[in-house]
């Protein structure tokens, strides 16, 4: 599963607060039923223009990824929830709306994958594989 997620008119104090989205990060994917491979990280991103900054943050799953950027000026922000692993996009969608104060939202929720994990054997046998992964970021000190 692949929610797609944008979001429009959301609290400006939210979407540029690291430590929610951090917060997010760490906790959500427990939430869900998902493994975390390494801690999320978290980037403020700032453009040319005055105005034209955000966050940006991951955290790796085993199961995949949870991605979000965070444009406060504009109250808008994007936010991608990736697994091989079902979990209930609605009840994603009110927590997302509900955190970040969002007026209004696009979504698509995209089934990747199908005819690769086929089976609940090989998908338990990548996520046994995954599980046991414990990531060091390229050039972190």
């Amino acid at each position: 599963m692949h929610l797609v997620i944008d979001g429009y008119g959301g609290d400006y104090e939210s979407l540029g607060n690291a430590e929610i989205i951090y917060d997010f990060l760490r906790d959500y994917p427990d939430k869900i039923g998902m493994t975390k491979v390494a801690p999320p990280q978290v980037y403020t991103y700032r453009g040319q223009k005055p105005g034209d900054w955000g966050l940006s943050g991951f955290v790796l799953i085993a199961e995949s990824h949870i991605t979000i950027h965070t444009f406060p000026e504009r109250g808008y922000v994007n936010i991608d929830i990736f697994s091989c692993k079902e979990f209930d996009a609605e009840a994603s969608l009110t927590v997302v709306k509900r955190l970040f104060g969002l007026s209004e939202m696009e979504t698509c929720l995209l089934e990747r994958g199908l005819e690769y994990i086929g089976d609940r054997e090989t998908y338990s046998g990548m996520v046994r594989e995954r599980i046991g992964l414990r990531g060091t970021a390229i050039g972190a000190e």
